[in-house]
């Protein structure tokens, strides 16, 4: 299965993501790397998630993006 890299962008008001595929690969340390180049790369301000999922398919990988996950909870050991 591939791993596929994101960049996310979510809306103030709205609960939608834009997501954009930068690239796929078939192995996780190249993705990995991708996405810290990627991130390092960022202009300063700029709010965009850069994401690695793996996923059977594309589809399936922006469908668990999408989904909506409730918060972590902090363990006070963890502030």
């Amino acid at each position: 299965m591939p791993y596929y890299v994101f960049r996310i962008e979510e809306a103030e008001l709205a609960m939608l993501k834009q997501l954009d595929l930068i690239k796929d690969f078939e192995s996780f340390k190249e993705a990995k790397n991708f996405a810290r180049e990627q991130r390092a790369a960022q202009p300063e301000g700029d709010q965009a998630i850069i994401k690695v999922m793996f996923a059977d398919n594309q589809l399936a990988a922006e469908e668990m993006l999408m989904e909506k996950r409730e918060q972590p909870i902090v363990m006070e050991h963890e502030k």
